[in-house]
């Protein structure tokens, strides 16, 4: 019989209740078992992820695995607290809080952007977990020295992460998705027949961002001028717990 989620998340803590010692020692333990699960859905996606596949790739039966994950929903949720935890929460560079808060939007594109499937797991139980908890902390840190109270800074960090968030799944590679630029290349001119002069603001605007880009869509582009709006509107809130004085 598994555990609870929560000591399953805690396991490695020196509190954390032990299995029984009775019967053969188990093929496999809970964090190898996550850990190949994390392997495959880097791999081939969370879709890809069952307890069957997973006990077959680890050599093991479906219901043994089931003494270390209650379920598949467990299991997602023990994989995403596993890789909060397995980063390096590196000090913050730079004295102003723009800087900081950068440094914390972009690890979490980057954190998207190495495991994609993240993008898919919403279980709030993450939140529960010693590596979910820990990450918080360490991005909680990027509004040091702003003055925003404690409710306001949970807020911040959401509205940021959520921009973050957002702008990965903009990036996240789509195998099905078309060549836009072999598209344009051979359909511009049909298109342009069809439209006529209807629409001009939209032919007008489109036409401005694609010279300006050279592709219909670039998320770099989208993603700087994004995150400088969502600093943008954060600074009056840090202001006005400064006293308009705030370090860039």
């Amino acid at each position: 019989m598994a555990r609870e989620l929560i000591d399953l998340l805690w396991r490695d803590h020196p509190d954390a209740p032990r299995g029984g010692a009775r019967g053969p020692r188990a093929k496999v333990t809970t964090t190898q078992a996550v850990g190949a699960a994390v392997a495959i859905a880097d791999a081939e996606g969370l879709d890809a992820v069952t307890v069957r596949r997973l006990a077959a790739d680890l050599g093991t039966s479906a219901m043994a695995l089931y003494t270390h994950v209650g379920s598949r929903d467990e299991l997602l949720v023990l994989m995403a607290d596993a890789v909060h935890g397995s980063r390096t929460h590196a000090a913050y560079d730079g004295d102003g809080w723009r800087d900081r808060v950068r440094q914390m939007a972009e690890a979490e594109m980057t954190l998207c952007a190495e495991h994609w499937w993240l993008l898919d797991v919403s279980d709030q139980r993450t939140a529960l977990g010693p590596g979910t908890i820990a990450k918080y902390d360490h991005d909680l840190h990027a509004f040091d020295g702003t003055g925003i109270d404690d409710v306001e800074r949970d807020a911040a960090l959401t509205f940021v992460t959520d921009f973050a968030r957002a702008s990965a799944r903009a990036r996240r590679p789509d195998p099905h998705a078309a060549d836009m630029a072999e598209l344009w290349a051979t359909a511009s001119g049909r298109l342009a027949g069809y439209l006529g002069d209807r629409f001009p603001l939209a032919q007008r605007v489109g036409a401005a961002a694609g010279q300006a880009m050279n592709t219909t869509y670039s998320p770099e582009i989208a993603w700087e001028f994004g995150l400088q709006r969502v600093l943008d509107a954060l600074e009056p809130l840090v202001r006005s717990t400064t006293g308009g004085a705030v370090d860039e």
